[in-house]
């Protein structure tokens, strides 16, 4: 029984971490992926040759090349929510577990929405650069975030962990969500035309699907006020590039803030991120060694599972999974 560990070497420091590693070596011999790059699908195949569980980072795509290639494959274990670079319908036909962790990085992901809310409002980072360059910063005034209406896309794990943050420092919060019961009393839910309508901050936190692709469009953008501001912390997909750059550059919204994009890996564009009025970051919401650990060492829970014949919590399609090892002790 064999393990490979798909994260390149900084991904595997910053994004799975020693104390999982250590975990996963507890379990079975762990192969690692020592290149500079994500492995591609041949790339994979090659690495994965000898092994009975691949651990996979999210940038490491798992198509039906692969389970094609690798007979003795019994599952695939993602470090990451998002599983949609992993063909699971592939998956089933060969018999071979998917997994994903459940989202540990709530609190992470909320921090940072709070921290770019801020800066949008008083010009932190313009400030920051502007001393840096030895110019003098613009003193302009500032926009308070209490008083001021929240919109949340999507009422999620991150969405509920944010939405009494905000309220806390009196912010009015209002949802769109036509999947998600809004249970809090607190809270507001409302179309997604009317949330765009009334929200000062406009904050983008639905799944991407092909249901949300460019759900952000011209349109939604022209409904918002022009004093507002976007913040997108789901995934670039969700987004219409082209038209947030038009209603940027025509100041029909006051600013956007982005963890996320279009560029690999989900990293903010860069033409994005380097106009006037936008603050981004690079895809670093979960990237706290809370966050990790709480993702990296479920896996090894996984796989602990996995070796003893036990579909584990996170499984997305065990009714299909038929090459599972004999049932035996825990490791």
């Amino acid at each position: 029984m064999i393990i490979l560990l798909t994260h390149v070497p900084e991904a595997r420091i910053q994004y799975y971490g020693e104390r999982a590693l250590a975990g996963l070596r507890a379990l079975a011999p762990v192969m690692l992926h020592e290149g500079p790059q994500p492995l591609d699908p041949d790339g994979l195949a090659a690495a994965a040759a000898a092994a009975s569980v691949i651990v996979a980072d999210r940038a490491t795509a798992v198509p039906a090349t692969v389970f094609e290639r690798l007979p003795q494959l019994q599952a695939v274990v993602r470090v990451a929510v998002d599983i949609r670079n992993i063909d699971v319908a592939a998956a089933g036909r060969a018999g071979v577990l998917v997994t994903r962790a459940r989202p540990g990085f709530m609190a992470a992901v909320s921090e940072l929405a709070l921290g770019l809310m801020v800066d949008l409002s008083r010009g932190v980072s313009a400030a920051t650069a502007a001393y840096r360059a030895d110019r003098a910063p613009e003193v302009r005034m500032g926009r308070q975030l209490s008083g001021a209406t929240a919109g949340l896309i999507g009422y999620g794990s991150i969405a509920r962990h944010l939405a009494p943050i905000l309220l806390a420092i009196g912010m009015r919060v209002v949802v769109a969500d036509p999947y998600a019961s809004v249970d809090d009393p607190r809270l507001t839910a409302m179309p997604l035309d009317q949330l765009l309508g009334e929200a000062d901050y406009v904050i983008c936190l639905a799944v991407a699907t092909a249901e949300t692709e460019n759900l952000i469009d011209a349109a939604a953008l022209g409904r918002m006020r022009p004093h507002a501001v976007f913040v997108n912390l789901s995934r670039g997909n969700l987004v219409d590039e082209a038209a947030l750059e038009g209603a940027l550059a025509a100041g029909r919204i006051a600013g956007a803030a982005m963890d996320v994009g279009r560029a690999p890996d989900q990293m903010p564009s860069p033409h994005l991120a380097r106009l006037p009025g936008v603050i981004a970051t690079p895809h670093i919401g979960g990237l706290t060694p809370q966050a990790v650990e709480a993702q990296s060492l479920e896996t090894v829970e996984q796989v602990r599972a996995i070796l003893s014949g036990a579909v584990p919590t996170g499984g997305v399609n065990g009714e299909t999974w038929s090459r599972r090892p004999r049932p035996g002790p825990p490791a």
